[in-house]
C-alpha cells in the first residue's frame, strides 16, 4: 500500500481558499459592475463569491483533519479547489459558452469526488450516475442557451437578458423550460433527485460542499436569467411547481429516513424546492437568501453529523400540541411571525399576489416550529410560552434582515417582482397544508402504505447500495 500523500498541498490550497474568500469580501464593497472577456462582475456574481469561498475555506479546513491519512489526499484537495474556482467562474461568466463550458465542468469534477474512494463499487456507481444525470442537465442548458443566443443575435448573458422584452414567445418557452431544466438537475429537484440521494459514497467534506453550494448552481442559473424568465408568466407558474413539488416530497422523505447523511439529503431536496419555489414567485433575493443561509446550516450538519454516534439523552417526549393553550399560542405567534416578515421585508398584506403566498408560507414554518416548542414536556407552560417569542422572532427578524441585505447586493439584479395569484398558488398552499397537518399527526408513520411508498420512492440507486460490512472499503 502506497504511503500518504504529503499534506503540505493541502494546507498551501487552505490558505489560498482563505485568502480567496477575504478578496470576495472585499470586493461585495468594491466598486459598480464591470465587464470585459466574457466575465461580468455584479452584485450576484459578487454575493455568491462570498458564499461560494467561504463555504469551501470551511470543508477545506474541515478536510486536513477528516481526510488525513487518505492515500489520494493531494488528488483530492486539487479536485476540491479546482470544483471553488470553476464555480466561482461560473457566477462571474458572462459569455454563453464560457458558462456552458464552466457549468460542464462543475458536474465533471463533482462527479470525480462523489467517486473518490478507488475501487468500491458503490462509488464508482454514484460517479457514473452523477456524471450521466449531469450530462443531461448540460444538455438541457446548451439548448436553450442556444436557442436564446439565435434569437437575440449576441452570445452575452447580459445581452440577452436586455433584450429579452424584444423576443418571441416561441423561442422563449422552450429556452426557459430547457434552463429550467437544468436547474432542476442541479438542484435535485424532483424527478433528477437520484443522482443526490445515491452520493453518500463521497468523503463528508465532499457531501458539505456540494449540499451547501454546488445544489445552489440551480438557483445561481434561475437568478442569472431572471430578466428571461419573468417575461413568461406561465414558465413561471411551472417554476414555481416544480419546486412546490420537491419542496413537499423532499420533506415527506426526510421523515422516514433512518441514515444521517440520507435524511440531510432528502432535506436538501426539500430546501432547494422551497429556493426554487420562491424564484418561481418572483422573489429572486428572497430565493438567493434561502440558499445562503440553508448552505452554511447544511454544511454544519454534513460537517457535524458524525457526532450522532455519541451517546445522547432521549428527547423529551412531546405532549401538550393539541391543548387549546399550546395551539392559541402556535397560532397567535405564527400570525405574528408571518405579520413580522411581511413588515420588515415590505410586502403589503392587503395585496393579494404571490407575496401574499411566501408569507403563508412563513406562517406555515413557524407554526410547525412553535408546536415542537410548546409541546415540550421538559420545559414548564411560562417557559413554554416564553420561549417562542424569545426564539422565533427574533430569528424571523435575522432572516428578514438577510433577506433586505441581499436584496440590496444584487443591484441590477431582479430581486423582487411579484406576480399575480392563480389557481396554481391555491393548489400549492392546499397542499402544504394538508402536508402539515399530516406531519404533525405523524400520518408518515400510523399509515403504512403511506411509510411504505415514502420509502420506496426515496431510494439511491441500486448500484449505490451496500448492505453488508465487507462490501465498504477498508
Amino acid at each position: 500500500m502506497s504511503s500518504p500523500s504529503s499534506p503540505v498541498l493541502p494546507a498551501v490550497l487552505t490558505r489560498t481558499t482563505w485568502l480567496l474568500v477575504a478578496a470576495s469580501a472585499a470586493a461585495l464593497f468594491g466598486p459598480m459592475d464591470v465587464a470585459g472577456a466574457g466575465f461580468a462582475i455584479d452584485g450576484l456574481t459578487r454575493v455568491m463569491a462570498v458564499v461560494v469561498t467561504l463555504v469551501s475555506a470551511l470543508v477545506h479546513s474541515f478536510a486536513r483533519r477528516y481526510m488525513a491519512g487518505d492515500r489520494h489526499l493531494r488528488r483530492f484537495f486539487v479536485r476540491l479547489f479546482g470544483l471553488t474556482l470553476i464555480v466561482l467562474l461560473l457566477v462571474a461568466a458572462d459569455h454563453v459558452a464560457l458558462f456552458l463550458l464552466f457549468w460542464l465542468g462543475m458536474g465533471w469534477m463533482l462527479s470525480a469526488l462523489i467517486g473518490h474512494v478507488d475501487g468500491w463499487p458503490a462509488a464508482d456507481g454514484a460517479r457514473r450516475l452523477a456524471r450521466r444525470t449531469f450530462l443531461v442537465g448540460t444538455a438541457a442548458l446548451a439548448g436553450g442557451l442556444t436557442i436564446l443566443g439565435a434569437a437575440s443575435g449576441t452570445a452575452s448573458i447580459s445581452g440577452i437578458v436586455e433584450v429579452a422584452p424584444s423576443l418571441s414567445t416561441a423561442a422563449l418557452i422552450p429556452a426557459t423550460l430547457l434552463l429550467l431544466t437544468a436547474a432542476m438537475v442541479q438542484s435535485a429537484l424532483v424527478p433528477f433527485q437520484t443522482w443526490l440521494l445515491s452520493s453518500m459514497t463521497a468523503p463528508t467534506p465532499v457531501s458539505a460542499f456540494m449540499h451547501a453550494g454546488i445544489v445552489n448552481a440551480g438557483g445561481v442559473l434561475l437568478a442569472r436569467f431572471a430578466g428571461v424568465f419573468l417575461e413568461i408568466s406561465g414558465v413561471m407558474l411551472v417554476v414555481f411547481a416544480v419546486g412546490a413539488v420537491s419542496a413537499l416530497l423532499g420533506q415527506a422523505w426526510m421523515l422516514v429516513q433512518t441514515d444521517v447523511k440520507r435524511s440531510l439529503g432528502c432535506s436538501t431536496v426539500a430546501q432547494m424546492g422551497f429556493m426554487v419555489l420562491q424564484a418561481g414567485l418572483g422573489f429572486f433575493a428572497a430565493a438567493l437568501t434561502h440558499l445562503i443561509l440553508h448552505g452554511f446550516y447544511k454544511a454544519y450538519f454534513f460537517l457535524a453529523s458524525g457526532s450522532v454516534v455519541a451517546p445522547s439523552r432521549p428527547k423529551p417526549a412531546s405532549s401538550g400540541t393539541g391543548s387549546v393553550l399550546g395551539s392559541l399560542l402556535s397560532l397567535a405567534a405564527a400570525v405574528a411571525g408571518g405579520s413580522l416578515f411581511a413588515a420588515l421585508t415590505g410586502k403589503s398584506l392587503t395585496a393579494l399576489n404571490s407575496g401574499t403566498v411566501l408569507t403563508v408560507f412563513v406562517v406555515l414554518a413557524v407554526l410547525h416550529a412553535t408546536q415542537s416548542v410548546v409541546g415540550r414536556t421538559a420545559l414548564s407552560a411560562g417557559a413554554r410560552a416564553l420561549a417562542v417569542p424569545a426564539l422565533l422572532l427574533p430569528a424571523l427578524a435575522v432572516y428578514a434582515g438577510a433577506y433586505n441585505a441581499v436584496s440590496v447586493a444584487l443591484g441590477s439584479v431582479p430581486s423582487a417582482v411579484p406576480a399575480a395569484l392563480s389557481p396554481v398558488h391555491g393548489a400549492a398552499l392546499a397542499l402544504f397544508a394538508i402536508g402539515y397537518v399530516a406531519v404533525e399527526r405523524g400520518w408518515h408513520r400510523s399509515v403504512p402504505r403511506l411509510y411504505v411508498l415514502l420509502v420506496n420512492s426515496s431510494q439511491p440507486a441500486a448500484a449505490t447500495v451496500r448492505t453488508r460490512r465487507e462490501q465498504y472499503p477498508a
